[in-house]
């Protein structure tokens, strides 16, 4: 008994050839179907209050605020240490 070994590639496109000749059509009734789950799914989720969106909004806008003021300095900080290096290695070498 002799196993044929097929390349990967080849049985990658063997499969594909094999599903795209299978019918992929769609009744009525299983559109209908689908689209009543997708409604009773959507009743599922538990939406957030409009009260908790504005606080959440703020939390995210004070946060982008914070964390950009402090990118800000440091880049402030790190600009001033290489202009006084700068300077400082121009006065050692004359």
């Amino acid at each position: 008994m002799v196993a044929e070994v097929k390349p990967m590639d080849v049985k990658r496109t063997q499969q594909l050839a094999a599903s795209a000749t299978k019918d992929k059509s769609f009744s009525l009734k299983q559109v209908v179907e689908f689209v009543g789950d997708i409604k009773a799914e959507f009743k599922k989720i538990s939406w957030t209050s409009y009260e908790e969106l504005m606080a959440y909004t703020k939390i995210v806008v004070g946060a982008t605020f914070f964390f950009g003021l402090g990118i800000y300095v440091v880049d402030l900080f790190i600009q001033g240490f290489l202009t006084s290096l700068s300077g400082l290695i121009r006065l050692i070498s004359g």
